[in-house]
């Protein structure tokens, strides 16, 4: 394939979905060409998937709504030819919550209810060897600046403002950006169109930029105006001056903490990287919570009532797991050299966490279907103050192809990680 490849859109219909009110943004993946020289993509089309029941199907089409063969399509994910972009909410296919099973937890009615168990996947991919056990300093170190406010108009592009509590993330190869979208003129009140992604060089004048923030916060900015075919952008402007400017003028701090409630704690012997997707972005999954041995980490829970709203539907955070052992630098991407078949976007295992607007927030752990085949090489409970039960041991879910349970508010969840047993 010559040139830039246009839009090509993973539209998946998921089996076993029920429909109710709590579970946020069921995966609409959409493929976006990138040449060989690595040009950007225009990003110029959107398919919404719907969610029924019944057998689990992918279709591709590109940017004309033609079908696209499915091998040829998945061909080229493999080759990196297509990519998915920012064009939807989150991949967050999360399954429904299972019922209560335990008296001393809290009873959520009929909100709750149970699926047939599910069956272990019968495709595995290698996983790494469980060898780094070197644990970083207990205490996180935060980088200055979470508490003080932007200065919109008065930074520079060029680098991300760490000084107010952003983080670099050095190997997406946008000098710590985590997402470049160019499209030359942000007007108010006119949605964005002809967007170009670049996934090399650094945040310049036309361009909105994003970027990461410490575990347990995460970034604020992102423009009332939106793709005009459905693509989601976040982050700072970078104005014709070559400065900075807040996209959400309301949220004078570019970084914020979630809810909280939701943490992670590894037992394992080595450690594991959880990333979640930079969205509203290009949802690549490179924002990083590189968790290790002994240690507890607050994992953000984003609060759907003042969080992103795309097309008028509150949406969630994902997070990809990814096999224990496997460096963050080789987990937080999109393809990774070491382990193609298992790690960043293939990774085996998806998280969901969000508080709902009904004041519960809902936390899912479910298999990275159909991308990955992967199995993980740990097993996850989910434990505390939960509605039911919610686990992964020896790759086989608690729920079908999935599970999902409630939090309510003050509440306590940890998300486990463990050797299997």
């Amino acid at each position: 394939m010559k040139g830039i490849i246009k839009t090509a859109v993973a539209a998946a219909v998921f089996a076993g979905v029920a429909a109710q009110p709590h579970i946020h943004g069921h995966g609409h993946r959409h493929l976006h060409g990138k040449s060989h020289e690595h040009s950007p993509a225009k990003r110029d089309t959107v398919v919404i998937t719907e969610v029924v029941e019944g057998p689990t199907v992918v279709k591709y089409v590109n940017e004309k709504g033609e079908d696209v063969d499915a091998d040829e399509a998945e061909e080229g994910i493999s080759k990196g030819l297509f990519i998915v972009m920012g064009s939807s909410t989150p991949s967050f296919s999360a399954p429904p919550p299972a019922a209560s099973t335990s008296s001393s937890g809290p009873e959520y009615g009929a909100q709750f209810y149970e699926k047939s168990s599910s069956v272990a996947p019968t495709t595995t991919s290698s996983t790494p060897p469980a060898t780094s056990t070197a644990a970083p300093p207990q205490e996180t170190q935060y980088p200055t600046g979470l508490d003080a406010d932007f200065p919109s108009g008065k930074v520079p592009c060029d680098k991300v403002p760490t000084e107010y509590g952003a983080i670099e993330i050095p190997w997406v190869g946008t000098n710590g950006w985590t997402t470049l979208a160019k499209f030359g003129k942000w007007i108010k009140g006119v949605a964005i169109d002809n967007i170009e992604s670049p996934i090399s060089g650094t945040c310049q004048p036309g361009m909105m930029c994003s970027y990461a923030c410490p575990a347990g916060y995460q970034k604020t900015q992102w423009p009332e105006e939106q793709g005009a075919t459905g693509q989601s952008v976040g982050g700072l402007w970078c104005n014709e001056d070559g400065k900075l400017e807040l996209t959400r003028p309301s949220h004078t701090k570019i970084c914020e903490p979630g809810v909280g409630g939701v943490y992670i704690r590894n037992e394992l012997s080595t450690n594991a990287a959880v990333c979640r997707t930079d969205y509203p972005g290009n949802e690549a999954m490179v924002i990083p919570l590189d968790t290790y041995p002994g240690n507890e980490y607050t994992l953000t829970n984003p609060d759907s009532s003042d969080y992103y709203v795309w097309q008028g539907k509150p949406t969630t955070a994902q997070y990809y797991v990814n096999n224990a052992g496997v460096a963050v630098d080789q987990a937080c991407v999109w393809n990774s050299a070491q382990f193609p078949d298992s790690a960043g976007n293939w990774a085996p295992t998806n998280i969901g966490v969000g508080k709902s607007k009904d004041g519960i927030t809902y936390i899912s752990i479910f298999p990275n279907a159909p991308t990955s085949t992967a199995v993980l090489n740990f097993d996850i409970e989910i434990t505390g103050d939960i509605s039911g039960t919610c686990s992964l041991k020896k790759g086989v879910y608690s729920g079908n192809n999935g599970c999902t349970v409630g939090m309510r508010a003050g509440g306590k969840a940890t998300i486990v990680f463990k050797h299997s047993s």
